[in-house]
């Protein structure tokens, strides 16, 4: 066991240490691309400032190649790149055609660098991958740094990994970790064997030293003997440890003790109302919400009975008490609870091996749980929808790329088309780019999204909304009115998918009111999050359609296009919130959005650190 443990830390210290200098050559080709692209965009000058005729590409592409080429620091840099770096084999610089500028080897300055594999095909690899791929047959891998001129691609800078060069970077590390994990396998196993014999030795008498004390034989190390400090042989040491046993099991009700403090603990920070009985239906466990069902405290709950605990005269009382009566389990049902809410309550008997030893009554507000439901669907539809958006995007894009390649090869077959044709093949050029933006649209809004937090006062951030939604609602008639606090809200979202969010909600309520009117939005703090109403007088969603509002791509409007309030609601998920909605028709539609505070998170962490 020994030996497996030290082999298989010795083969994890291998793989990471052959990760760290694959990884380190990953690092030297990014430094050595990045140098050459600085140097590179540097030398290019505007060639709008030069004799250059910027709209002929071909007098651009010379302009570029005589300026990277009289670079003398640029030059300099590619003549030294073999000699300076270990595993760089050359480095080019091509234009968007592969033709080399500038390249280490000068056999091939103005012909078509081979593009190569990507030198992030090693770094992906599993370890025993990762060696075959270094010390198979040689091959040279890629780095590659993309160029640009006033703010267009015009090239990349390529730079060559060779694995023979990898190899010889490689090799002596790796056979230095060999020889040291040798070393250390064998010295495990002479000291484990060594460690064995030594334990195994006393085993007998060990074994015997117990069965006395299971006896009570007297030839057992008496307690007095350990209290006063005796040197104790084996046997007398497990002696020893069965007496401390009863103390041991002394201390078991201080642990009993803190696991129900901890558990009530928990039981106090759940939604659900949630009941423990034992077998004699006695209380021994009340969660706190337990208190907003049945309207009393808990402390007047634990420790009574069901009869006590519930009334028959009460429709939630009747059936909870027929149920233990019948020791019938109850299914999910909806009841009224003597606050007059729906709750949704559960019974279940607890049982070990055929003999019931409790019960548990749950308790849920019924309309939170559809609330919840109804989220989740939402989510699972726009999961759906997302992955239905990706599969389509990714099938339309290979055709709209074929097509662009097939019409730039037939505009330049027909060049000296007349002009009645040329405006023609432009229209279908303009369309099919427009498509392919439309198309990379839907991918960016079903692609996950990396959020860059920060914390900011959410009265300023929906004031910046409203100024960027003016024009638009004066277009309309509509006056926008502010309800803030004096106090600031803080909270902490990606400011540019927030404001994206608040201002689709925004402009939607705006134009729902084609005759004006007011626009509210008013925020407020609710306990621990930041409820934000924005609330306008147009004609109401029918209840019909309340369903699909969040639906990617469901719209009502003459060209809208049924993304700005799934949007939205992606956003409210992402940042941890919830949107939601309330309408009648003729009456207008209020949508309301709910931030964590950042107070509230902060305390939240420091209570989980205080109890880790």
């Amino acid at each position: 066991m020994v030996a497996l443990l030290v082999s298989a830390f010795s083969y994890i210290y291998i793989s990471q240490m052959l990760q760290q200098r694959i990884k380190t050559a990953r690092e030297t080709a990014d430094n050595l691309t990045y140098q050459l692209a600085f140097v590179a965009t540097s030398a290019v000058p505007d060639l709008t400032s030069t004799k250059v005729d910027t709209s002929k590409p071909k007098d651009v592409r010379a302009g570029v190649a005589y300026y990277l080429g009289t670079d003398r620091d640029l030059n300099t840099m590619l003549e030294s790149v073999v000699a300076n770096w270990p595993t760089v084999l050359d480095a080019a610089v091509v234009d968007a055609n592969g033709n080399a500028f500038l390249h280490s080897n000068p056999d091939l300055l103005g012909k078509v660098v081979p593009v190569r594999p990507d030198f992030q095909m090693i770094q992906d690899a599993k370890f025993r991958r990762k060696l075959r791929m270094v010390y198979n047959d040689p091959t040279v891998y890629e780095v590659r740094r993309p160029l640009q001129l006033n703010g267009a691609p015009f090239g990349s800078v390529r730079v060559g990994i060779s694995t023979v060069f990898l190899k010889h970077d490689l090799t002596p590390w790796l056979q230095h970790a060999v020889i040291l994990s040798g070393i250390a396998i064998l010295l495990s196993l002479v000291i484990a064997a060594g460690l064995s014999r030594l334990a195994l030795g006393p085993l007998e008498r060990i074994a015997r030293s117990l069965d006395n004390v299971s006896y009570g034989d007297s030839e057992t190390v008496p307690e007095e003997r350990a209290a006063e400090g005796a040197t104790l042989d084996e046997y007398g040491l497990v002696t020893l440890k069965i007496a401390h046993l009863g103390r041991q099991m002394r201390d078991a009700k201080e642990i009993f003790s803190a696991l129900k403090s901890n558990v009530d603990q928990i039981m106090s920070n759940l939604q659900d109302g949630l009941m423990l009985f034992t077998r004699e239906a006695r209380v021994v466990l009340v969660s706190a919400s337990v208190e907003t069902f049945l309207g009393r405290p808990r402390h007047e709950l634990l420790g009574h009975t069901v009869k006590q605990i519930f009334s028959g005269e009460s429709n939630l009382g009747s059936i909870v008490l027929d149920a233990f009566r019948l020791q019938h389990s109850l299914e999910e049902q909806e009841i009224d609870a003597p606050n007059g809410k729906q709750v949704q309550i559960s019974l279940d008997f607890i049982q070990e091996r055929g003999t019931q030893i409790g019960a548990l009554l749950t308790m849920r507000d019924a309309e939170s749980a559809r609330k919840i439901e109804d989220e989740i669907e939402m989510s699972r539809r726009m999961s759906a929808s997302g992955r239905l958006t990706r599969g389509v995007a990714h099938e339309v894009k290979n055709p709209i790329n074929a097509i662009v390649l097939h019409l730039q090869l037939l505009q330049t077959k027909l060049k000296q088309t007349d002009p009645e044709t040329r405006r023609h093949m432009d229209i279908i050029d303009s369309e099919i780019h427009r498509l392919d933006r439309v198309v990379q649209i839907l991918v960016d809004f079903t692609r996950p999204r990396d959020l860059h937090l920060e914390e900011i006062d959410l009265r300023r951030l929906l004031d910046d909304v409203l100024s960027l939604a003016a024009p638009d609602a004066e277009q309309h008639g509509v006056k926008l009115v502010r309800q803030f606090p004096a106090e600031p809200l803080t909270v902490r979202v990606d400011s540019d998918l927030m404001k994206q969010a608040i201002l689709n909600i925004v402009i939607n309520g705006v134009q729902s009111m084609q005759k004006g009117g007011t626009l509210t939005t008013s925020t407020r703090r609710d306990d621990d999050m930041i409820v934000t109403e924005i609330r306008d007088q147009g004609s109401g969603i029918p209840t019909d359609l309340h369903d699909k509002v969040f639906e990617l791509y469901f719209t009502t409007r003459k060209g809208g296009s049924g993304m700005g309030l799934a949007h939205a609601f992606q956003t409210a998920q992402w940042h941890h919130g919830l949107l939601d909605f309330e309408s009648a028709v003729g009456k207008g539609t209020v949508f309301r959005l709910r931030l964590p505070l950042v107070e509230a998170r902060a305390g939240l962490a420091k209570e989980v650190a205080v109890r880790n």
